[in-house]
């Protein structure tokens, strides 16, 4: 048995609301419309990340998918994927001073992962 949804047409109401704007008006109510909608999104890609998101910052360091994904799982496994995992590799070669490839493969050893947890902790 199929079910029917039946749709309460409230657009005459709606449009009440419109009629008298003229199309500029409408045009502004519309990205203003728009910009509150995308905002809260907006604001969270500024300080969230997703493991997806981290891996693909780190191939684009020049490293091989077979080395993003454990690099990526160490820092969420530390509760450190918040500083950004391409981060934590830059913060490495510029501390230790050594080349960013091998301060993530020295990462993926399980070097470094200490000092990280200390330096981002007391940040």
């Amino acid at each position: 048995m199929k079910k029917t949804f039946v749709r309460e047409d409230d657009y005459l109401e709606r449009r009440k609301e419109l009629k008298s704007l003229s199309d500029e008006e409408i045009f502004n109510k519309f990205w203003s419309l728009a910009e509150e909608l995308v905002s809260p999104m907006y604001e969270m890609a500024k300080t969230h990340t997703t493991p997806s998101i981290e891996r693909s910052v780190l191939l684009r360091m020049g490293f091989s998918s077979l080395e993003v994904k454990p690099l990526v799982e160490a820092a969420i496994d530390r509760n450190l994927i918040a500083f950004g995992v391409g981060h934590l590799v830059y913060r490495v070669s510029r501390d230790k001073q050594i080349p960013i490839r091998d301060a993530g493969l020295e990462m993926l050893d399980g070097k470094h992962w200490d000092y990280l947890e200390e330096v981002f902790r007391r940040d």
